[in-house]
């Protein structure tokens, strides 16, 4: 059931993307002629093109061919095929998404897990301010901060990404700045929700419980409560995902990272209508999959959960 209503999510994604290029002004033909171009070749190159057809007739086409993997070929410059130029993109952006989704889920839980245990005092009221303070800042005025600080002033950490070939050490080595500044939003997202899943799971019966059977603190909190207290951290990582993906396009085009993000953006500026269709559905497919992931790692981690749906 879940993948049938993403399925129809897709759907809808794309519906949307495609409905709002058509009503906008001009459209392939346009941008393929150049601004040069008179009415009489634009009309030539439209029916050339098929867009002098009726909307529902070209979406349908498009969707079956999406469904093979076949977006059509880019709008500008060589007109390379889209699927070429996303299946170098894809992996990169994954990549961003996956490791600031990863550093954020980590010391958000920890930081989580430190407050709420310190309830109160004053590492509780440290953390709780650091996360309101990342909750606050924008990843677009982090970055140029951070790179301000790393890599012009201190001469740490690279000031963008470089291409095949010219850079000095491996690929993490130049992620490093955007994937802490796309990471820190969400870390302090999830930290502010472990702390009050936690604080709230701390005050169940069951663990006051165990506290008075002489439960060791480490054990308490590892199986007794983290186990309960991580479940809608779990849900909201998943949702998180979504945000690291549309925040990775400002990351991306500012730090020069070819990725879905960096393509969608500069198709945006010249108009690419097949390359702005494509990776709108594709950074919609990534972020449905990952929740549906998400549904199905819940009921392994509760059981309840799992009694629930039967």
């Amino acid at each position: 059931m879940r993948l049938i209503f993403g399925v129809v999510s897709l759907l809808f994604i794309s519906l949307v993307t495609f409905l709002a290029d058509e009503i906008a002004p001009g459209d392939l033909a346009t941008v393929r002629a150049g601004e040069k171009a008179t009415l009489a070749q634009v009309e030539r190159l439209r029916e050339e093109l098929g867009l002098n057809r009726p909307w529902p007739v070209r979406y349908v086409e498009y969707i079956t061919k999406a469904v093979k993997l076949d977006f059509g070929t880019s709008a500008i410059g060589t007109q390379k095929p889209i699927k070429e130029t996303l299946s170098k993109a894809i992996p990169m952006t994954a990549k961003i998404a996956f490791l600031s989704v990863l550093i954020a889920a980590f010391f958000g839980i920890l930081l989580g897990t430190t407050a709420a245990v310190y309830e109160n005092r004053f590492a509780d009221r440290a953390v709780l301010s650091l996360s309101t303070l990342g909750v606050t800042i924008p990843n677009y005025v982090l970055l140029p901060i951070m790179v301000w600080i790393f890599a012009l002033n201190l001469n740490y950490l690279p000031t963008s990404w470089a291409p095949d070939g010219q850079r000095v050490a491996s690929d993490i080595f130049y992620l490093i700045l955007p994937v802490i500044a796309l990471s820190l939003r969400p870390m302090a997202t999830l930290t502010r929700l472990t702390r009050a899943s936690m604080v709230d799971t701390l005050r169940q019966e069951y663990v006051s419980l165990a506290v008075a059977k002489g439960v060791p603190p480490f054990r308490l909190l590892t199986k007794h409560a983290f186990r309960n207290a991580i479940l809608p951290v779990l849900t909201v990582i998943g949702t998180s995902f979504g945000y690291l993906l549309t925040g990775s396009f400002v990351i991306e085009r500012a730090y020069q990272i070819p990725g879905v993000g960096f393509e969608a953006i500069f198709a945006i500026t010249q108009g690419d209508t097949p390359m702005i269709l494509a990776s709108t559905l594709v950074t919609g497919a990534m972020f449905i999959l990952v929740n549906l992931l998400v549904d199905l790692v819940l009921p392994i981690i509760d059981p309840r959960i799992r009694e629930s749906q039967v």
